[in-house]
């Protein structure tokens, strides 16, 4: 008995059927594509894995195997927006510009108005006020609108006179260019102007209505009026000199003379005036260091924080060993370059 047999054989270019592909737990679209090619490149060699990883690419791409690229460009730039986004979102919360933060800036600003309207009634209601013929008779002998007649001014209110005109030229040191406000848009010359005559007085309203941060500055800026001489160091020495002899001409005095002024402050509105405004520069001007020195990233400055709780002495000794401007414009354009490569 003879058998027959016949078999068909068939031929196809073609990937042969797939199997299954194994289950994957639940992951993002990216994750699980990159696990099945991880897969199927290990599975084995040859181009038959490889077309089955091509054809069970992400269905989220879908279209011809040459817009691979161009959909994960597609994605990468989603994931670019949504970092931007997000740097975008935490420097807004940082930098004051969420409701927090107007919510922080509006109670500083209440607070300081404040101190700054009740230190005013207090001087001007207040504050003892015996002798003003005196105070006017002081007043004119300290800007020399009256000769040599014999008496002999005080040497504590004598220094207490010149501090206070130094203190000006101190604030705008500070305040020029780092205590600008960008967001208020409100100049502070004009209130350092003022300060020559109303001191603290007139420096206070603008605290009330400062918003950091400073503008940018300009190289060019730099080298121009009032900001070349305002960061020369010849300009902090000659300060800090200036008041260093006048504390330590105050510190000489007698002790009949440190009496004397005790009895003035009691009595005149004058002096006590003077006193006072000395006293709120002294308290402010510690934190118009940090902030000079924040925007100068002078990191390694931090130690001489506590000496700017010295009255004048630690203000200005900050002002003369602080960074320059330039310094830092050249290090911040180095460190451009050096990321752009």
């Amino acid at each position: 008995m003879v058998s027959y047999s016949c078999s068909v054989s068939l031929t196809c270019t073609h990937a042969p059927p797939p199997r299954p592909p194994p289950r994957l737990p639940l992951l993002s679209r990216p994750a699980a594509r990159a696990k099945i090619l991880v897969l199927f490149r290990l599975g084995g060699a040859g181009g038959r894995r490889q077309g089955w990883a091509q054809i069970c690419r992400d269905s989220s791409l879908q279209g011809p195997p040459g817009a691979e690229s161009s959909a994960q460009e597609q994605e990468d730039n989603k994931k670019s927006e949504a970092v931007a986004a997000a740097a975008a979102r935490i420097a807004a919360a940082g930098g004051g510009g969420g409701g927090g933060g107007r919510l922080s800036d509006w109670t500083t600003s209440v607070l300081l108005f404040g101190v700054w309207a009740g230190i005013l009634y207090y001087v001007f209601q207040l504050a003892p006020n015996q002798t003003p013929y005196r105070d006017t008779y002081f007043l004119q002998k300290l800007c020399n609108l009256k000769g040599d007649d014999g008496f002999r001014m005080n040497d504590v209110l004598v220094s207490l006179w010149y501090i206070m005109g130094i203190w000006p030229l101190v604030y705008s040191m500070l305040l020029l260019p780092t205590g600008r406000s960008s967001k208020s848009k409100i100049p502070v010359w004009p209130f350092l102007v003022l300060s020559c005559i109303g001191g603290a007085y007139a420096l206070i309203p603008y605290f009330v209505l400062w918003k950091p941060p400073p503008p940018p500055i300009e190289e060019d800026e730099i080298g121009q009026w009032p900001l070349k001489f305002l960061e020369s160091k010849l300009t902090a020495g000659v300060v800090f000199a200036l008041g260093l002899g006048v504390i330590i001409y105050a510190g000489k005095a007698g002790g009949e003379d440190w009496k004397e002024f005790i009895r003035y402050f009691r009595e005149s509105k004058f002096i006590h005036a003077t006193c006072l405004d000395f006293t709120l520069l002294s308290a402010f001007a510690p934190f118009w260091v940090y902030n000079d020195m924040t925007a100068r990233r002078w990191k390694t400055g931090s130690w001489i924080l506590p000496l700017a709780l010295i009255p004048f002495v630690g203000p200005s000794l900050y002002l003369l060993l602080r960074p320059s401007l330039s310094s830092l414009l050249a290090a911040s354009a180095s460190s451009s370059d050096e990321t752009k490569k």
